[in-house]
């Protein structure tokens, strides 16, 4: 055999593209030198913590629109349950601390018609795209070109939107129940786990009943534990819980204002923390923080490990599902207060009601997603 076969690669074998990883390594530094020339070591942590969940998301394949659409199908419950052990860390930080520390805050929504239908039209839209607030990041961040599609409608639904909650949370509703506001902060977080301890009883049972596999996988063990503890790091870093979907309508407003448009008369706008959003850069905005690191996060894993961007276009069926997906998911989390993450994660492990309601919502949504793939050329599973 010759010296050339010894040494020659097996075509099967990943090739790393360090092009890209240098790219992801370098623009990652750039965004934390800047906020930390600006004196903001908070903003610095956000970046770098938004960088390892890109790498944890994508590494893991933590996927909550395909586990969501397993659940529903199939019956297997084993992604939803990863998703609950993500909670569940965050929890155990996030109801007491919001609690007792100033300075810090959970995510809290009232109960509406905002809620309701903002979730509901979020569920339907994240079959459609293909993935959902945290998961249109990775997939992007990780070279797909297709979602590239669904995030950039998904940011321009979210301005949409935007321009819409004013009209929804006059509708009236419920004020936020948060568990700690009735039974403290240490009776608050118990509450909050015997939730998540129901919810996966249940998850379990309707598995059982089906016949389905209902035990996580490795992966979504293990990247339930590591994304729960880098929510935590978000956490004590930005003074609340991670949040995805505010960023990209920080994004898309700030992209309509260069193109002209004025919105000084729209309500949601000139609301205190919107108003400050719009008027200052997009580095003093916490949510545009963790999605620029998680984009580049994702990218470095990607780019480690193979070519980077290397899949071919899908078809065109599958790029307008992207695009309907995408505006549906941005006006849906504006209305229905974030996305799996802000709205469902932040809001469950903050121990607010919404945020159960918000995935109860949601669920019913995907089952119509799912129900509406086929008209697009995109399988049910």
């Amino acid at each position: 055999m010759s010296t050339a076969a010894i040494s020659a690669p097996s075509a099967a074998a990943p090739r790393a593209d360090y092009l890209f990883l240098a790219i992801s390594i370098l623009a990652t530094a750039v965004l934390v030198a800047l906020v930390l020339l600006d004196g903001q070591k908070a903003s610095a942590a956000l970046i770098v913590g938004g960088f390892g969940l890109g790498v944890a998301f994508l590494k893991a394949e933590f996927s909550y629109t395909a586990s969501w659409r397993r659940f529903l199908t199939r019956g297997e419950a084993g992604g939803l349950l990863g998703g609950l052990i993500v909670i569940a860390i965050a929890a155990i930080a996030v109801v007491p601390v919001a609690a007792l520390w100033q300075g810090y805050g959970g995510a809290i929504a009232p109960l509406g018609p905002s809620l309701i239908v903002g979730a509901l039209v979020f569920g339907v839209g994240m079959q459609l795209g293909n993935g959902c607030g945290s998961g249109t990041l990775y997939t992007v961040g990780g070279g797909s070109g297709r979602m590239l599609v669904t995030l950039a409608f998904f940011v321009i639904g979210s301005v949409f939107g935007s321009l819409s909650l004013p009209t929804f949370l006059a509708m009236g509703g419920l004020d936020p129940v948060l568990a700690s506001d009735y039974l403290g902060p240490w009776g608050g977080l118990v509450a909050t786990l015997a939730s998540l301890a129901v919810a996966a009883a249940i998850m379990i049972a309707v598995a059982r009943k089906r016949g389905a596999n209902y035990k996580p996988s490795r992966n979504y063990i293990v990247g339930g534990i590591v994304i729960g503890l880098l929510c935590v790091f978000v956490f004590f870093a930005g003074g609340h819980p991670w949040s995805v979907t505010f960023g990209y309508t920080v994004w898309g407003a700030k992209i309509f204002q260069a193109l002209g448009y004025d919105f000084s008369q729209a309500a949601f706008w000139q609301w205190a923390g919107p108003k400050h959003a719009l008027a200052e850069s997009v580095l003093s905005d916490t949510s545009s923080l963790t999605d620029f690191g998680m984009i580049f996060g994702a990218m470095a894993a990607a780019a480690a490990t193979k070519r980077y961007a290397n899949a071919p276009w899908p078809p065109l069926g599958s790029l307008l599902a992207a695009a309907v997906g995408g505006l549906l998911m941005g006006w849906g989390a504006r209305l229905g207060f974030g996305c799996n993450i802000g709205a469902f994660v932040g809001g469950v492990a903050s121990g607010s009601l919404h945020g159960w309601v918000w995935f109860a919502m949601a669920l019913v949504g995907s089952l119509v997603g799912i129900r509406l793939r086929p008209l697009f050329g995109l399988s049910r599973e």
